[in-house]
């Protein structure tokens, strides 16, 4: 995270947001802490998939757009799972 140029707290906030955006996107109906943990780690998923194709994300944008490809992502999958 630090390496994109985003700290803890912007992770946060930024979290929330792309989770947010993911949810609203998806259809789904979450929680505030949901949303923020789903851009978390769907930032994390985002940037490792995206590396893998040579895509590189950073900053604060590239933060938020990997964040919301991950979470929807993580809610696809999480539907797939409950069926």
């Amino acid at each position: 995270m630090e390496s994109a140029g985003v700290g803890w707290i912007a992770a946060i906030i930024i979290g929330g947001v792309a989770g947010w955006l993911a949810e609203m996107f998806m259809k789904s109906n979450m929680g505030l802490v949901m949303n923020i943990v789903l851009g978390i780690v769907g930032a994390f998923v985002a940037n490792f998939l995206l590396s893998l194709i040579g895509v590189n994300l950073g900053g604060w944008i590239g933060y938020l757009i990997a964040g919301f490809i991950g979470a929807c992502i993580l809610i696809a999958i999480g539907r797939a799972i409950k069926r």
